[in-house]
């Protein structure tokens, strides 16, 4: 962070999660002057999983991360539970690397911060985006506030402005972002919590969660170890919903209740540290992702896997493609090509992610078809390759195609597209 705030600059990235820094990142190596704000003062922590899937790892590697992650914890696959039954399911790899692994996001967001500031970007911490400056249809500059509401204001002009601050997205709403809840979403809740199996090469994933009466939960509930050197792991739970059929859960206490029934096999804690939860907009249920001179990334454009809740990977992703977009078509219209590039890299997978994520929320259907799948390593690999969205537009093998096929017919379908 320097000591004088610029006052302008060709790219404003307001928010420095994976999506942001990466951004950032990207474009000040593409040559861009970049500034690189957040609300927080780093590091800080976030409400997230913290797990990273091959996707994740993949976009890391590019960033030139790859020894950094390894010196992490690094995992084979996901280790599936439920309906009496209990799979190894390793990645698929590929065109992904084969392997994943998890840091908790105080840690990763802090780093991958860094890795923008060195490749040029400037960071500014502790400001709050509060309003915008127009110029017609462009975003002439963001008003940012220093402490407390109230505080000192100053504003920072850019040519383009990136968006990247989150799930409730505040500068997205003020531009004019609209969550629409009518398609299924998540509500997740994540702790940390020390074990005696915080070596375990696996990714838990519970896929038959129950609530303390005993009755089937439209969500699952994971552990895996996180590799910080003190013998913790990441556990949590997560339930879909959808305006039609809203989640009527209390996330916490459910949460408590997951680790009550594993402690004994994965010798758990009794402490539960720093548990939160947040609500997850997912598989592009979001209008309005972009105007002439400005687009949002990652969870403010929820790309979110509406069968799994990952998101770092696609904030990654969208970083990246992004700042690419930007150096190559510098004068383009961003409310026209943004939405477009979105829905030809996600529309399909999250059109057909979110129909399947939203059956889930019928009731009985889970519990019907739940001990079927489970007695099949054939369909739960292909359900962890798809569910993961483990397929790359490389791909040519049949579990590609067949997923392809389903989310064109599925997008064909959709009253509301993703991202429309």
């Amino acid at each position: 962070m320097q000591s004088t705030t610029p006052q302008r600059t060709d790219v404003l990235v307001v928010g420095a999660g994976p999506a942001g820094s990466g951004a950032a990142a990207w474009a000040a190596r593409l040559g861009a002057d970049v500034v690189l704000a957040d609300a927080a003062v780093f590091p800080r922590d976030k409400t997230c999983g913290d797990g990273l899937t091959p996707r994740a790892i993949d976009e890391l590697e590019r960033l030139g991360l790859r020894d950094w992650v390894r010196a992490h914890t690094v995992n084979q696959g996901l280790r599936a539970h439920g309906f009496g039954q209990t799979l190894h399911l390793p990645w698929p790899g590929g065109n992904l690397p084969d392997w994943g692994s998890a840091i908790p996001r105080t840690e990763l967001d802090d780093h991958l911060r860094t890795t923008a500031v060195k490749a040029g970007a400037t960071a500014i911490d502790g400001a709050r985006a509060v309003d915008v400056r127009r110029d017609g249809a462009r975003v002439a500059a963001v008003v940012f506030e220093r402490g407390q509401r109230g505080g000192e204001r100053f504003e920072i002009a850019c040519d383009r402005l990136v968006v990247a601050d989150g799930v409730r997205s505040p500068l997205g709403k003020m531009l004019g972002r609209e969550w629409h809840r009518d398609t299924v979403y998540g509500v997740a809740g994540r702790s940390y919590v020390s074990s005696t199996m915080a070596d375990d090469p696996w990714i838990s994933s519970h896929l038959e969660l129950r609530g303390e009466g005993g009755e089937i939960l439209s969500g699952y509930g994971w552990l895996f170890p996180l590799g910080n050197g003190a013998g913790e792991m990441n556990l949590g739970v997560g339930t879909l919903a959808t305006a039609k059929r809203p989640a009527d859960v209390a996330i916490k206490p459910l949460m408590t209740y997951y680790a009550d029934e594993r402690r004994e096999e994965f010798g758990l804690g009794t402490e539960l540290r720093m548990p939160t939860s947040a609500l997850l907009p997912m598989g592009g249920a979001v209008s309005h992702v972009a105007g002439e001179n400005w687009a949002l990334i990652g969870d403010a454009a929820a790309c979110v896997n509406p069968l799994n809740g990952e998101g770092i990977d696609y904030g990654l992703e969208t970083g990246r493609l992004l700042a690419e977009l930007l150096t190559e078509s510098r004068g383009a219209d961003l409310s026209r090509v943004w939405p477009a590039l979105l829905r030809a890299h996600y529309g399909e997978s999250f059109s057909i992610a979110r129909r399947l994520a939203g059956l889930v929320t019928v009731p009985r259907l889970l519990p019907a078809l739940g001990p079927v799948g489970m007695r099949s390593d054939l369909l739960m690999t292909l359900a962890l390759r798809w569910m993961g969205n483990l397929v790359t537009d490389e791909d040519r093998d049949r579990a590609a195609r067949v997923w392809r096929w389903a989310g064109r017919r599925s997008l064909a379908r959709d009253a509301r597209p993703p991202f429309a």
